[in-house]
């Protein structure tokens, strides 16, 4: 198994360029899947950028 990128929610927020309340928001639409380590929440980074994927396929017109 590939080493597997954990990001804070300020780190995927600021790969994003969004808020970290925006982030949170995206955790609880279940859009950013999410590890909980102790009681540190964890974002997959995978998860972050297939959601910025997504969004860029988004026909916005």
């Amino acid at each position: 198994m590939g080493d597997i990128a954990l990001l804070t929610v300020a780190e995927a927020a600021d790969i994003m360029r969004v808020s970290k309340m925006t982030v949170y928001n995206l955790i609880h639409s279940g859009h950013l899947q999410t590890i909980r380590i102790g009681r540190s929440l964890r974002v997959l980074e995978t998860s972050v950028l297939s959601y910025l994927g997504e969004m860029a396929q988004v026909d916005w017109t």
